[in-house]
C-alpha cells in the first residue's frame, strides 16, 4: 500500500491517464477524490474504486475557473480531512474543439485548460498540503513539453506544445518555491498514449503507422504505464525528486 493514508486529487479522472491514475491510487491506499469536468465521468471513476472496495468521491469541476478549482479542494478536505497528492491531468488538444472554432479560440482554450488550469489547481492545493506538513504534486506535461510536432503533423501555431512547455516551466518554478515547505513538485512527460484524446490521430490506420514508428518500441503507450510513473512521483518512494520530469514515452525523447 503505497499511498496508505494519503488523499488524492487526480483532475482529469474521467477517463485515460487520468481514469488509470485515480484507479491505481486507490489500489494503493489512498482516498482519491475523482474531479473532471465531465459530472458522469468522474462519477463512474469514483464509483469502480468503491466497487474495488476502495475509497473515492467524484467531484465535477472545470479546473480553468478558480473558483471550481478552490471548490475541488474544499470539498477534499470536507470529506478526508487534508491533501497529500494532487495529479494534474486534466487536458485537451486541438482536436478536442470543433473543428470550425476560430484558431485563436483554440490557442486560448487549449493554454486555458492545460496550463492555467494546472496553475490553479496547484495555487489551491498548495497551502492545504502545507497544512499537512507536505505533499506531492505531479503535474502531467507531455514529450511536447520538450520536443515540437513533426511538420508533418502540425503547423507551429498548434497550442498543445506550448501549453505543455509551460506546464513543465512551471514545475520546475513551483518545484523550487515549494521544496523548503516539503512539497515536491514534478512532470510525467507522456509519449502518445492510447486514450480518447488521442482516438482522432490512432483512428486513422496511417497516421497511427506513422505515430507508432516515431516511438522506438514501436508502439503507443497505455494509460496505466503512465500511471505507474505517477504513483512512484507520488509516493515517498521518489522523496528527493521535485522538479523533475520523467519520460514516459517509448524512447520518442531519446532520439
Amino acid at each position: 500500500m503505497r499511498l496508505k493514508n494519503k488523499v488524492a486529487i487526480v483532475t482529469g479522472a474521467a477517463s485515460g491517464i487520468g481514469e488509470a491514475t485515480a484507479l491505481l491510487f486507490a489500489e494503493h491506499g489512498a482516498s482519491v477524490v475523482a474531479s473532471d469536468i465531465d459530472r458522469e465521468g468522474a462519477e463512474k471513476t469514483a464509483a469502480a474504486i468503491v466497487e474495488r472496495g476502495g475509497e473515492s468521491i467524484p467531484v465535477p469541476g472545470d479546473v480553468t475557473d478558480s473558483g471550481e478549482a478552490q471548490s475541488i479542494v474544499g470539498k477534499a478536505i470536507d470529506a478526508y480531512g487534508g491533501l497529500h497528492i494532487l495529479v494534474n491531468s486534466a487536458g485537451i488538444t486541438a482536436r478536442s474543439l470543433p473543428p470550425t472554432t476560430h484558431p485563436e479560440e483554440v490557442w486560448d482554450r487549449v493554454i486555458e485548460v492545460n496550463l492555467k488550469g494546472t496553475y490553479l489547481m496547484a495555487l489551491h492545493a498548495v497551502p492545504e498540503m502545507e497544512r499537512a506538513g507536505g505533499g506531492s504534486i505531479v503535474n502531467l506535461g507531455s514529450i511536447m513539453s520538450v520536443v515540437g510536432y513533426p511538420p508533418s503533423w502540425k503547423s507551429g501555431f498548434n497550442p498543445y506544445p506550448v501549453s505543455k512547455g509551460g506546464v513543465l516551466q512551471f514545475t520546475r518554478n513551483l518545484a523550487i518555491d515549494m521544496a523548503a515547505k516539503n512539497i515536491r513538485v514534478n512532470c510525467l512527460g507522456p509519449g502518445f498514449t492510447e486514450t480518447p484524446l488521442t482516438s482522432s490521430l490512432t483512428e486513422d490506420a496511417e497516421m497511427k503507422a506513422s505515430i507508432e514508428e516515431r516511438h522506438p518500441m514501436g508502439r503507443l503507450g497505455k494509460p496505466e504505464e503512465v500511471a505507474y510513473a505517477a504513483l512512484f512521483m507520488a509516493s515517498d518512494e521518489s522523496s528527493f525528486m521535485t522538479g523533475s520530469y520523467l519520460p514516459v514515452d517509448g524512447g520518442y525523447t531519446a532520439q
